[in-house]
């Protein structure tokens, strides 16, 4: 090869070289990002779908743990809460991992509790008891491990009124959360689902009312 041609093939082979790293350069400008972007969710949002999880959790365990002989229909009633909140747990988790988030609450009931200061302050109701305090503290409706050791270890009607009463308490921890979040929130896909809980659980309370005065 002559020396023209060597420096012509050089030359050709450093504008390809710099073609290449232009490319490159403008490739983020003219190209998509094929990962999607993480799902924007308020502090509220997020403390909420959290604890809602733990809450559905337990939901779950006592549901696991009640006596498998009991009444048909109570027995399907627990199949029925567990099999909805099984569905909204996997909702909630789906959020907190498009969001990025934890699934449990570093601050369980944070949220809550600024929303329960800020209704305090505005309705100008004086300080909290200690007893309110004391109850603020913990996420409302959720059963003790003693509770939770005595109802896998009951057995027939005893095993159907402590479960009964567990879940009703339960779900009306669980529509405190939902009522706090709802209030909280504008719009959006949380609010939704916290007033689809509300209308939910509350159907389910009257149920589990119902059967209560019946044992």
């Amino acid at each position: 090869m002559t020396r023209r041609g060597w420096v012509e093939t050089a030359a050709l082979v450093c504008l390809a070289v710099l073609l290449l790293a232009v490319g490159a350069a403008l490739r983020p400008l003219v190209a998509a990002d094929d990962r999607p972007a993480p799902l924007v969710l308020t502090d509220t949002e997020v403390g909420f779908a959290q604890d809602m999880l733990a809450h559905h959790n337990q939901a779950l365990l006592m549901a696991q743990r009640l006596d498998s002989g009991v009444d048909p229909t109570i027995r399907a009633l627990a199949q029925q809460i567990s099999d909805t909140q099984r569905t909204e747990i996997g909702m909630l988790l789906g959020w907190l991992r498009m969001a990025e988030a934890l699934a449990i609450n570093p601050q369980p009931m944070a949220w809550m509790h600024a929303d329960r200061s800020e209704t305090t302050d505005h309705h100008h109701t004086g300080p909290a008891t200690s007893a309110t305090a004391t109850t603020s503290a913990a996420m409302p409706g959720m059963a003790t491990q003693a509770e939770l050791d005595a109802l896998a270890a009951a057995r027939g009607a005893d095993a159907e009124s402590l479960f009964l009463q567990l879940m009703r308490r339960h779900h009306y921890g669980g529509i405190q959360m939902a009522q706090a979040a709802e209030r909280q929130l504008s719009s959006g896909i949380v609010k939704q689902a916290a007033r689809d809980m509300l209308d939910t659980q509350s159907r389910e309370i009257g149920v589990l009312g119902l059967l209560l005065s019946r044992s």
